[in-house]
């Protein structure tokens, strides 16, 4: 069976980019649908998940790799970004800047060099599960080569 194109994309820019060999696996969108179905389709625990959420910050972009099990604290954002408040970026502009639709950006391989926080919680594993450019892709990958991939500032943004 082949890849959709966009996780094939990923796949190759993850290689390209990284010498990455992302292990893509592909699903039926319904069963990955939110983190908790995400995490019961791999056999993972939802803390596993690694959403990759793009937030306007006063105008820039930011993107905050977080725990499938926590939710992003938007006034704590705001003051690790230094600015006065930041909100859910439009999902047309997260296509056109970052090159990923929401529901499957993946943690990397954005075609803007964006600043990225890493929710410290997902370094308690020794494997994490991000997307792969589609809502229905996923690849496994230990949480220390992403956050060093993603060049992420390990800070907790939780709630």
């Amino acid at each position: 069976m082949s890849l959709h194109p966009r996780a094939a994309d990923f796949r190759d820019e993850a290689e390209r980019r990284y010498g990455l060999d992302a292990d893509v696996h592909e699903f039926d969108a319904e069963e990955t649908k939110t983190a908790a179905l995400a995490a019961e389709r791999v056999g993972c625990e939802v803390a596993q998940i690694a959403s990759s959420l793009v937030f306007d910050a006063d105008g820039g972009l930011v993107v905050a790799i977080t725990s499938g099990a926590n939710r992003v604290s938007e006034a704590r954002l705001a003051a690790h970004a230094g600015v006065d408040g930041v909100s859910m970026a439009a999902p047309e502009r997260i296509r056109e800047e970052v090159g990923w639709s929401i529901g499957g950006v993946p943690p990397l391989c954005h075609e803007a060099d964006l600043p990225t926080v890493f929710d410290p919680t997902l370094l308690e594993y020794t494997t994490v599960w991000g997307a792969c450019g589609t809502p229905a892709s996923m690849f496994p990958v230990d949480p220390d080569v992403l956050r060093d991939l993603a060049d992420a500032a390990v800070v907790d943004v939780t709630e």
